[in-house]
């Protein structure tokens, strides 16, 4: 419980500092702001954090809270791909509504110099997991072709989200990043899709 708390009292703060930072902007935000929206405490935000820049770190985080929520919003029922593309949807919508993209660019940059915990690419995170578990569910099920391992699926359906936003962050935000990912994604992932298979089953047309 203890764990749990305190995960919650660092989520909170973590999103009241970047929807502070997205609404003001970074330099016009203060900890004592952060402390007020996120209704915790300055010893709490000491405990987790050394001050104001240590938060532009926590991209990450407020990514695998998004992820959190939505495993709630997810259908059970829904197809694999499906899935993954609400994901890929519901995070790319809430980036264009919270995330500055000025931040959002420098954070990308700083991840080539990056390891461990900070990084995106950590596979501890929850948005790899919930990656891992939908795309063996869906193969599993034969939703989703089983010539690939789940990693190798998981680490090209990441490549081409970070693709994505690498390439509206380079275009300064010139298209809407949820609406131009809705068309692209089904094109980079089709190979994700099994075979069609034929009439009679043999793998050749009658």
């Amino acid at each position: 419980m203890a764990k749990k708390n305190a995960r919650n009292t660092r989520g909170k703060i973590v999103e009241a500092a970047w929807q502070l930072f997205y609404e003001q902007g970074y330099e016009d935000t203060t900890v004592e702001e952060i402390i007020e929206s996120s209704h915790t405490s300055k010893g709490s935000f000491y405990h987790y954090f050394d001050g104001k820049d240590a938060l532009l770190s926590t991209l990450s985080d407020l990514f695998d809270q998004k992820y959190l929520a939505l495993q709630e919003d997810m259908d059970p029922a829904m197809p694999a791909m499906d899935k993954l593309l609400f994901l890929n949807r519901a995070l790319f919508r809430m980036i264009e509504n919270s995330v500055s993209m000025d931040l959002l660019a420098r954070l990308l940059s700083t991840q080539l110099v990056t390891n461990g915990e900070r990084h995106l690419l950590d596979h501890k995170r929850i948005y790899y997991r919930l990656l891992r578990r939908i795309i063996a569910e869906g193969q599993a099920a034969g939703q989703l072709s089983q010539g690939r391992s789940v990693n190798d699926m998981v680490k090209v359906y990441a490549l081409c989200e970070r693709a994505l936003l690498y390439d509206w962050c380079l275009c300064g935000g010139e298209y809407p990043l949820c609406d131009y990912a809705a068309r692209q994604m089904p094109h980079f992932l089709c190979d994700f899709l099994p075979p069609p298979s034929s009439k009679n089953g043999s793998g050749e047309n009658p």
